[in-house]
Formats: structure tokens, sequence, C-alpha cells
């Protein structure tokens, strides 16, 4: 398996990271892709390709949160990170009206910003959505045709916004948001309708650790290792075969990232 989203610079994996890395690849995890949220966390990302060649790759992007600090000197950062070969998506970036920590304004700019990185360099995008989909939507529209893919991360929403990003030739990322009882009953009708050739599977750790998960870890931080409950869930729900599906989600996930 390939966990395509997961954010092992986080602060939480500082005191136990090779003991993270080793329970992932002792539970079939053999690769990750890194996300960078943040100018800093895009360079800890890619530091981590570095140190681990074999095992990850990563992404360089600021997420919607964190807009407000997009600047020039950002984003000539990104486009310098881009550069490596181990750096495979741009982003993680698109719009989040949730909380607004940065306001709407900031957060189109810094997205429209990181597509046109995407669409200078021909890499995918690591795509974030949150509350804003019709205007994530109508600036995805009017760039993608320029893009070379994408996945919409951590994807949440309903059957008919899964039908709006596959229509963009979008992948979907599917957490262990998929798990929720309380929460995922939007997800678990719509993965029915997600072709197998677009799956693409994420723990986000350290966060949304899966609820069902038995017996229940004493930490709530997630984990890569993971991953696997997050597939079984997914196969569960679509009656597919567990393993047919981890190989199909690895073509995808090399298909798109190019790796």
């Amino acid at each position: 398996m390939i966990d395509i989203g997961l954010n092992l610079s986080h602060e939480s994996f500082t005191k136990d990271l090779d003991a993270v890395i080793q329970r992932a690849v002792v539970a079939g995890v053999t690769q990750g892709i890194l996300t960078g949220a943040t100018e800093q966390g895009s360079k800890d990302a890619f530091e981590l390709t570095q140190k681990y060649p074999d095992l990850f790759y990563s992404t360089a992007g600021v997420h919607p949160h964190y807009s407000s600090e997009y600047t020039s000197d950002v984003h000539k950062t990104l486009e310098t990170l881009i550069e490596h070969d181990k750096v495979v998506a741009v982003g993680e970036c698109g719009l989040d009206f949730n909380r607004n920590f940065s306001t709407p304004s900031q957060q189109e700019h810094a997205f429209r910003q990181q597509l046109e990185i995407a669409k200078n360099s021909q890499l995918p995008v690591f795509l974030h959505q949150r509350d804003a989909h019709e205007l994530f939507l109508d600036i995805l529209k009017e760039n993608i045709n320029e893009i070379s893919g994408g996945v919409a991360h951590c994807f949440t929403g309903t059957k008919e916004q899964m039908k709006d990003y596959l229509d963009l030739g979008l992948y979907i990322g599917i957490t262990g948001w998929i798990c929720d009882e309380r929460r995922g009953q939007d997800l678990q009708e719509a993965i029915n309708y997600l072709p197998q050739n677009r799956i693409l599977i994420e723990t986000d750790a350290p966060y949304l650790l899966p609820r069902d998960l038995k017996p229940k870890p004493k930490s709530r931080r997630n984990e890569p290792m993971y991953l696997g409950h997050v597939l079984q869930s997914i196969a569960k729900l679509r009656g597919d075969d567990v393993e047919v599906l981890a190989s199909l989600t690895v073509e995808n996930t090399k298909r798109l990232f190019a790796i």
C-alpha cells in the first residue's frame, strides 16, 4: 500500500518517528507521500524524503489555513522545492471556509498562485476543500485543462460533490473518515460511486484516527500503520477484494504522481 497523505514532520512524531515508520512497513505500507502544508512544513517533508529515500516522496504547498502567510518569498520557496524529483505534487492547497483562519480572499489568492506553479511545473495538485465547494470548483474549472491532474485529498463530501471532482478528472483520497459512524455517512454512500481507477488511500496521520479501531488505541494520534484498516473499510463497503483493491490504489498512485 501507498499512503498518499501523511504528516510525519508533525511534532507528535518527533520522539518516535523511526518506530512509527517501522510499524507502518510491517503493516504493509511500502511508500508514502508526505504533505507540505506550510513553507517550513514543505521543507521539512522534503528533508524526510532525503533521510528515507526508499520510502517517501513529498508535496510542497500552503494549506488554506496559512494563506495569510503566502508571500512572494514563499512562492519562490515552493518553486524551488518542486524542482526536486522527490517532490511530486503542489499543495496542500485549496479553500477552507469552515473556520477561516485566513480570509476567503487570502485563501483564493494563495490557491490561484499555487495553481500557477502546478501549471508551470506540470505537477499534479494535492487539494483541500472544506465548506467552499462551489468557489473551489469554479476555480478548478478555470484552470484544470492546464494542470497535470490532481487529487481531492481527504474527501468527505457527498456523491454529487464527488461526481463534480471526477468530471474534472481528479482522483479521490479516502481517509479514516469513512470509518466514522457519526460524520462519515455521506462518504460511506458516495464510495460506491467511485471508479476503481480513481481511488487513492491515505491516513492523514496524525489526524483522523479511525473511530472503529479495535482494540481502541490509547493514543488519539493516527499512524500510517492504520492504512490497511482504511483499505479494508473501503473494500467492505464496496464489496471489493481487499488485495485487488490494494493493488489498484498503488497503480492509481503511481499513475497520478508519476512515481
